[in-house]
């Protein structure tokens, strides 16, 4: 099989690409990325060298760059180029517009020009908005962003959605709760925290810590693409996740807890604007038609997380140099300590 990745640098995207070089070794996978500020290549060092893996460097908004790199023959084509951060969205939104809704478009046109068999949209539950104390997303849940991100990936959901019912495209759309594990860029909540903390430096909790997310392993969510883009149903929606709600003052507890870090650190921050107060994913689907089950629970996959970050000084100092630096300061700088 021919896989065409895009966003294959990021977080998710080159934990994918390595566990489908591992478990199938007779496929071969072309990286396509931009290598914007979440893009690193570092992440992918161990298999650069696979005569299976080939990197291009290109925008998926660039028609003529997509149909250079995407060959005739590809089986799939697996989206997971986009702006991701919800602050950054709210920051400035045209970037998020740009590469998540045109990028798509761009992407299914050039899909569908060279003939690819299958198209896999990785999409978020932050399209399904926010849900109460009770209840749970699932496929059928309605599209109710409330940041620019989510907008702008739900935007992207219907465009896929428009491709198959209008020209027959064999398209799937996933949707994840909030993974964390090995090469996250340290501006999402758990490595952001674990880096702090190994550092002995303050950990901003937005609001009052009780918004809750349904976290999952990032290889278990890779599990779970590989069983889809196998055996998913054309223009099907699945949601992947791992039945692993916590607060967010629950998990950075627990980071301090097994660094054996104090408690002290903590640094209750003002909330970001509309920040949604609960996401909770229902697999049932998934693991109904496929028999997936995560095979790690929050403790043990947060384990290996601190592990591997621990065992990664210098991929962390050089991702959290210059760019970021900046971006840390905005971000967390300035806003008002609450307790």
């Amino acid at each position: 099989m021919k896989l065409f990745v895009t966003g294959g640098a990021g977080f998710i995207g080159s934990n994918f690409i390595r566990y489908m070089l591992g478990a199938h070794p007779d496929y071969t996978i072309v990286n396509f990325d931009k290598l914007t500020y979440a893009g690193n290549l570092d992440n992918l060092r161990d298999v650069e060298a696979s005569p299976r893996y080939r990197f291009v460097r290109g925008d998926i908004c660039d028609l003529s760059a997509v149909l250079a790199a995407l060959e005739e023959g590809t089986d799939v084509l697996v989206n997971f180029a986009a702006e991701t951060h919800v602050d950054r969205s709210i920051e400035e939104a045209a970037p998020f517009v740009r590469t998540n809704v045109l990028g798509v478009q761009v992407l299914l046109d050039a899909a569908r020009a060279r003939g690819v068999a299958r198209f896999v949209q990785i999409s978020t539950d932050e399209v399904m908005g926010s849900l109460g104390p009770t209840g749970y997303f699932t496929e059928e849940s309605p599209l109710r962003p409330n940041s620019p991100y989510a907008a702008s990936k739900a935007a992207a959901e219907l465009l896929v959605r428009a491709a198959h019912r209008t020209f027959g495209m064999d398209v799937l759309i996933v949707r994840a709760g909030n993974n964390y594990g090995p090469y996250q860029f340290p501006e999402k909540l758990i490595p952001l925290m674990i880096t702090n903390a190994m550092a002995d430096l303050p950990l901003p909790i937005y609001g009052d810590g009780r918004h809750v997310r349904d976290w999952i392993y990032v290889e278990d969510y890779c599990r779970a693409l590989d069983l889809i883009l196998h055996h998913g149903r054309a223009g099907e929606i699945y949601c992947v996740g791992a039945r692993a709600e916590r607060t967010n003052l629950e998990v950075v507890e627990l980071i301090l807890a097994l660094l054996g870090k104090p408690r002290s650190l903590i640094r209750f921050v003002e909330d970001r604007p509309g920040h949604d107060r609960r996401y909770a994913i229902d697999p049932s689907k998934v693991e109904r038609e496929f028999g997936w089950r995560p095979l790690e629970t929050f403790e043990s996959g947060l384990r290996k997380t601190i592990a591997w970050y621990q065992a990664n000084g210098a991929w962390v100092e050089r991702v959290r140099s210059g760019e970021y630096r900046q971006y840390y300061e905005r971000m967390y700088g300035r806003r008002r300590v609450i307790g």
